[in-house]
């Protein structure tokens, strides 16, 4: 879960989406480019598998699987913030939310 600031900030897939309207990766009004290479165009938003230190949770210091995260998914769904930023997304004083 990530606040709208942060949508931007997500990776892009490599095929296109067959469904044009409101995709992101259409090669049509400049959202991606044709003959493109993304193993060379997106190499921070790309998993590294040989990377010395992942980043570890803030909250609580497991593994964080996507790279520019600093929460993980289960921590940021239990407390209702952006996995990137931390900023509050959902207010959950009335849900009774569990990881399981």
């Amino acid at each position: 879960m990530v606040c709208d600031k942060c949508e931007k900030k997500l990776g892009k897939v490599v095929t296109p989406d067959p469904w044009k309207k409101g995709a992101r990766n259409t090669t049509d009004d400049g959202g991606r480019q044709l003959n493109e290479n993304k193993a060379l165009t997106s190499k921070k938003s790309r998993f590294n598998p040989y990377q010395k230190s992942f980043e570890k949770c803030r909250i609580c210091k497991s593994t964080v699987h996507q790279p520019g995260n600093h929460y993980c998914q289960g921590c940021a769904y239990k407390k209702g913030i952006c996995a990137m930023c931390g900023v509050k997304v959902l207010e959950t004083k009335g849900y009774r939310q569990t990881s399981v």
